[in-house]
């Protein structure tokens, strides 16, 4: 595999006669950092980049509707309608929908493939987990009517809505089960091939993975319409300067994860622009509250005034990154825009006395070895130093970073948080619930002990009026805003760079990559 991977990226890499070095007419080669990688199975991955690409991989049932992300569109299911219970949906399917592999896509396939979720219980379960699913009741939720029909069933008290907003999640993309039960050992319902394989019915499928050297996909002969190109490399660049070089010399179509200076000086070369997407990525500093010290709240309090906002935004980030204190995003219903907290060492200062937190005190912050998270990890350093507190900053590979959180392995951290779906509960459910023997959430990861709060999550999803539902998120938000182990900072544009002959790039504001099944190039002009 990696003499046929090297070959497929050496050859995707090779110039043209022309100055202007050109990748191949057929071929998107992306660069991009490789390292967050984990696994490419729906029901385990949750990482940047793989979680990324799965919506060129797979498909789910509905979708975030490209045009308006607030809306849902029908993607395998074709309609809904109320079942036979309050707590159900019955779906019909598209009979025309077929995987990579040839086989159609059948109801048994939705079944197998949000039973094995459940079942394997990986990180992104909780979000399944929120129809009060569980390894011993998924079994009897689903009614299989014929090939192309079923009913879904759950137990918690959430509406369809909600349920079908939960169905748009990465963690419901629907798997091959005939080619997943092929690859099955001791039975993981595949999960361990499908970590470096795929078995989705979206546009593209996983032709080889090369673990932080490259990812290959190729257009599947089954895909309904056929994407423009054959082919998408993602190269595994770890260096962001390497890869604004790359950009620059035509070895690769599109960039990722450069610095804010980097982007500002690629709007000046001919041949590159920048195209920026709406995201719902937040940025925030988490504190582990089970490691000594860092549990108590005047620390987080004292944080919140320690953290320069408008200097991030404006001049470290040159407008990239806008300055937001709330989990919820802005644009999602309910969110929060009010910004309380900026830069005002001397009120830090007096809380951390009134506290009796010493001079002195240090934390290590662990960040990804990247941009913007090293840049804000300094300058977090600098303004946090102005009231004696110390940071000792860890940059880590990203896989590492996400293993350090899943392990309780830190002590602060600073990262992002994107939406799993279109619905405020979404960030709710990760940042504000923490329940014994529960998922194993954002506040469970930093250890934050919450049983009233959970209790407001939970009855916060379970609301149907609409305006009142949008004020208990409103007061969820304002509790974690103000007394919570977090420090939300930023909300963030997506911004990538690419070649000026790449067209119909979009990308929807989650943690996605670009369509790319709506991309096409144009002809590269001989210089």
């Amino acid at each position: 595999m990696r003499k046929i991977l090297s070959f497929l990226v050496t050859s995707a890499l090779l110039t043209t006669s022309a100055v202007q070095a050109a990748t191949p007419a057929d071929t998107l080669v992306v660069a991009i950092p490789l390292d967050g990688i984990i696994s490419f199975d729906p029901a385990e991955s949750f990482e940047t980049v793989s979680t990324g690409s799965l919506i060129n991989i797979y498909q789910r049932l509905v979708q975030a509707d490209r045009h308006d992300q607030q809306k849902l569109a029908a993607e395998l299911a074709t309609s809904w309608q109320p079942g036979n219970s309050a707590h159900s949906l019955r779906i019909q399917l598209n009979p025309q929908a077929t995987f990579a592999s040839g086989n159609p896509v059948t109801a048994s396939d939705i079944i197998f493939s949000l039973t094995r979720a459940i079942k394997l219980n990986k990180t992104p379960a909780f979000i399944l987990g929120e129809f009060g699913w569980t390894a011993d009741n998924i079994d009897a939720q689903f009614t299989r009517i014929d090939d192309h029909q079923l009913e879904i069933r759950w137990v918690a008290p959430i509406g369809r809505d909600l349920a079908l907003r939960l169905l748009s999640s990465p963690v419901a993309s629907i798997v091959d089960a005939k080619l997943a039960q092929q690859h099955a050992s001791n039975n993981d319902y595949g999960n361990g091939w499908l970590r470096t394989h795929s078995a989705g019915s979206a546009a593209y499928a996983i032709r080889s993975f090369a673990p932080q050297q490259a990812l290959v996909l190729e257009a599947s002969p089954h895909a309904q319409p056929k994407p423009a190109l054959k082919r998408v490399i993602l190269k595994g660049v770890s260096d962001s300067g390497s890869r604004r070089l790359l950009l620059e010399q035509g070895d690769a179509d599109v960039a990722y994860e450069l610095g804010a200076d980097q982007f500002d000086a690629l709007r000046q070369r001919p041949g590159v622009r920048i195209e920026a997407f709406p995201s719902s990525l937040i940025y925030y500093l988490g504190f582990n509250t089970q490691q000594a010290g860092l549990g108590n709240p005047a620390l987080w309090q004292a944080a919140r005034w320690l953290v320069d906002y408008d200097s991030l935004s404006t001049q470290l980030l040159k407008g990239q990154y806008q300055v937001h204190q709330a989990f919820l995003p802005q644009g999602f219903d309910g969110a929060l825009t009010t910004t309380p907290f900026h830069l005002d060492v001397a009120k830090a200062k007096a809380i951390l006395q009134q506290a009796g937190i010493k001079p002195g005190t240090h934390f290590s912050l662990t960040v990804t070895n990247q941009p913007p998270y090293t840049d804000v990890a300094q300058a977090l350093q600098a303004s946090f130093a102005q009231a004696d507190i110390h940071i000792d900053i860890q940059p880590v590979a990203e896989a590492d970073l996400w293993g350090k959180m899943r392990a309780r392995n830190f002590q602060a951290i600073f990262t992002y948080w994107g939406a799993d779906y279109i619905d405020p509960n979404t960030n709710a459910s990760t940042f504000a619930y923490n329940v014994p023997n529960g998922p194993k959430t954002l506040a469970w990861r930093v250890g934050w002990t919450i049983p009233a709060l959970s209790q407001q999550t939970r009855a916060a999803a379970a609301e149907s009026d609409v305006a009142q539902r949008r004020e208990r998120y409103r007061t969820l938000q304002t509790e974690v805003q103000q007394n919570s182990p977090y420090v939300v900072m930023l909300q963030g544009k997506k911004l990538v760079a690419l070649r000026d002959n790449v067209q119909g790039a979009a990308q929807g504001i989650g943690a996605t990559m670009l369509y790319y099944d709506q991309v096409s190039k144009t002809a590269v002009t001989k210089e």
